[in-house]
């Protein structure tokens, strides 16, 4: 059997951090939801089932958490381009997608979110 490339997806990622521009969204945290796509080539990993074949996305998602945990952010453009930007740092990435959902932005919908991706 041949396998092309597997598709590793972070969902719903349940996060606070300071994200706005506005007084109030810079002294109080907020929620953020986080979704994550990476796609990069098993072949090796489910061949062999050796951790070392495999892209390891505990890894990814600890580092998602500390940057977003331990950070500010005026703009939902910027925190979720650093966030695809640790989804994508992996030289086994070739796609990787991120949507960073900002719960009650606006005061008649669920939520704002964003989405950004990248091709290798």
């Amino acid at each position: 059997m041949q396998l092309n490339h597997a598709t590793i997806r972070i969902k719903n990622l349940r996060l606070r951090t300071y994200i706005g521009i506005k007084e109030e969204e810079i002294n109080n945290k907020q929620d953020v939801i986080i979704n994550v796509k990476i796609h990069y080539p098993a072949e090796q990993a489910t061949s062999s089932d050796n951790m070392d074949d495999a892209l390891n996305y505990r890894t990814i998602t600890k580092r998602i958490i500390s940057l977003v945990e331990n950070n500010r952010f005026s703009l939902l453009e910027k925190l979720t381009s650093d966030v695809l930007e640790i989804a994508a740092e992996h030289a086994w990435v070739t796609y990787a997608e991120v949507e960073v959902d900002k719960p009650h932005a606006l005061r008649f919908a669920d939520s704002v979110s964003l989405c950004l991706s990248c091709n290798k």
